[in-house]
């Protein structure tokens, strides 16, 4: 073995054990949601907060720092893909190495006090249980915004962390589009009125049914339950200790069942991604994912293109009218979507229809990024949010809980985040509509309940593939183009035509180019 190839192997053994302790740190935040008691919160954050100084000491110590600029210069005694490990290592190095370790201590003691904070709130409805320690974080935001430097916004730097190159600018001009497009839309549709009766979704249904329901729906969709686990949760999330640990939760209201469906199916969604990338590059950037709206656009296409479809449900929805005979009493499966698929406004952003969802997503990008530049202060981010919630979606904000305590987010720090959501279902309307010309029958096999088709082209297009592409390079090499609004646009029009009864023709994908 040559001594570049040693060399590489000893990279390869230091992010291996930097992953150990990572994985270890998710257990904690796992456990944190999951199971643990609120007493042990104090201590648990400074279990946290040592663990993560430990991490980030480990990954910019001078050895490795050393390690990959040799590596890097000496990249063709390497593979393709080594190569491109060393190279996507050494730009995470860099940027790590611009956080000072006292700033990623506080920064981790800060989201666990922020965390058990915003618990609290939420139970009592109330936001000022959680504003100073959301104004801790947003300044310790800042702060880690000029640590890692920016040209043109503060929120840049945040934004990169989950898509790479992503900026406000760019990001501006795409929401300027949803806000035009999608707003109108929503106009258009709201003339047409409801298409069917939808009471029957808030009757009771079990709260043990429900979960052996979403239990059946996430085997359907290929989850392994012998890599993986589900729990319930004030707030579905996805946690990955490896490929061959991927955990998932959600949450259960008996009388909205379609909240514990769409969790399932999304946070399967982000788990079967993580499952799928390559084990033998644990630790490694091609063992993890492109980014964020990559992420994102595997769990809205489970979500939205195959779990809110009628060929979904022509299979589905007899098993679930089996378990719920008296709630889904002389429902049929075309009420049963009609109801599922119905427009309208509402308060909460995880179980938005998928037109309004990113009028939820456009108002946090808007709060995030004028908290990050001066526009927006935390003292009273509860009348703001509550404004736009009334100027976006002619919304009323009954409480906090509601409102702006409803997401997690910012409570773990997770600032340029809310963004991905909306990139995710863009990407993931212009990846089905390729699945669909691939793979002709993929509606029908979808009807007979067999996802493995679908499930075995995103493994090969983009589980695969790990960071070796960004998600313009990976929507190119699918698609052959970079992202395009317009996909998303003509399935929604497609799609709610049929179920508002309205013309189409005038509708078409366009190339932006």
């Amino acid at each position: 073995m040559s001594i570049i190839k040693e060399q590489y192997e000893q990279y390869v053994a230091q992010l291996q054990k930097i992953q150990d302790l990572n994985s270890t740190l998710a257990l904690l935040h796992w456990d944190n949601e999951v199971n643990a008691p609120s007493k042990g919160a104090s201590l648990r954050g400074q279990q946290i907060a040592t663990l993560s100084a430990t991490v980030h000491e480990w990954a910019t110590s001078s050895e490795l720092g050393e390690l990959l600029l040799h590596l890097n210069a000496n990249r063709q005694a390497l593979s393709e893909n080594e190569a491109k490990n060393v190279e996507l290592s050494l730009a995470i190095f860099n940027k790590e190495k611009k956080l000072p370790i006292k700033f990623v201590t506080a920064f981790s003691k800060a989201k666990t006090k922020a965390f058990q904070a915003w618990l609290n709130a939420r139970k009592a409805k109330d936001y000022t249980l959680y504003k100073n320690e959301l104004r801790v974080m947003v300044d310790l935001l800042k702060e880690k915004a000029r640590l890692i430097g920016y040209k043109e916004h503060p929120y840049d730097a945040l934004i990169d962390e989950f898509e790479k190159g992503a900026t406000v600018a760019q990001l501006d001009i795409l929401f300027g589009a949803v806000r035009q497009q999608l707003v109108a839309f929503a106009k258009e549709i709201k003339v047409k009125g409801q298409p069917s009766e939808k009471a029957f979704l808030n009757r009771h249904y079990d709260k043990q049914k429900q979960w052996d329901f979403g239990i059946e729906l996430l085997t359907q969709m290929g989850y392994d339950f012998e890599a993986g686990r589900q729990d319930l949760s004030e707030h579905p999330f996805t946690t990955t200790f490896s490929s061959k640990d991927v955990r998932i939760t959600t949450r259960i209201e008996e009388n909205t069942p379609l909240e514990m469906i769409g969790s399932c199916i999304h946070e399967g969604g982000h788990a079967l991604y993580e499952m799928g990338l390559p084990s033998k590059q644990y630790g490694l950037p091609l063992g993890m994912a492109t980014s964020l709206g990559i992420h994102e656009s595997q769990s809205r296409l489970w979500e939205n293109q195959v779990g809110l479809s009628l060929a979904y449900w022509k299979v589905n929805f007899p098993r679930m009218q089996e378990r719920f005979p008296e709630a889904l009493e002389g429902i049929t499966v075309e009420q049963f979507y009609k109801a599922i698929n119905q427009l309208e406004p509402n308060y909460i952003r995880t179980i938005a229809d998928e037109i309004h969802y990113h009028l939820h997503v456009l108002i946090r990008y808007e709060i995030e990024k004028g908290l990050m530049d001066g526009t927006y202060d935390v003292e009273n981010l509860d009348l703001v949010w509550n404004k736009k919630y009334k100027d976006f979606l002619g919304l009323e904000v009954p409480d906090a809980t509601k409102g702006i305590l409803q997401d997690v987010h910012w409570a773990e720090g997770l600032f340029g985040y809310f963004p991905t959501y909306s990139l995710g279902s863009f990407y993931a309307a212009q990846f089905y509509s390729k699945a669909k010309e691939d793979l002709p029958n993929l509606e029908e096999e979808i009807a007979k309940g067999n996802m493995t088709p679908l499930l075995e082209w995103l493994r090969y297009h983009i589980h695969q593939h790990g960071q070796k592409y960004t998600s313009e390079e990976l929507c190119q090499r699918i698609t052959g183009e970079g992202l395009n609004l317009s996909y998303f646009m003509a399935y929604a029009r497609e799609k709610y035509a049929v179920i508002y009864e309205f013309e189409t023709k005038h509708y078409s994908v366009e190339n932006p180019n």
